[in-house]
């Protein structure tokens, strides 16, 4: 599916790069750090969207999962989960946009909310 996305972010003209987010906690006293990747950094001209695709959000550990590098950015650039199943279009409460891979890839306006 990540291919698929790549390839369409590519047609639509957007520049597109993995991220690495830095997440960092204090645990015991002890000072901890980890990488969480972003799927997909898309850019086109001052425009940047962070994707993450999901062939299934099964339950809350997988969505969590996925969130997790999404909200650790600071910035105020879209972020979408794309999963590989139909689902309704919809924000959640930490505006992170969801749409299914169907959505995406057939409207030509998707990345356009």
């Amino acid at each position: 599916m990540e291919k698929v996305i790549f390839n369409e972010l590519r047609l639509r003209g957007f520049d597109v790069d993995v991220g690495c987010v830095n997440q960092r906690s204090v645990q015991d006293g002890k000072r901890l750090g980890k990488q969480l990747e972003v799927d997909f950094v898309a850019n086109q001209g001052s425009r940047r969207i962070y994707i993450q695709s999901a062939f299934r959000l099964s339950d809350e550990e997988k969505l969590r999962q996925e969130k997790a590098s999404l909200l650790a950015i600071r910035d105020a650039f879209k972020k979408l989960i794309i999963v590989g199943h139909p689902i309704k279009a919809t924000y959640d409460q930490d505006g992170i946009y969801y749409m299914s891979i169907f959505d995406f890839l057939l409207k030509s306006d998707s990345l356009l909310w």
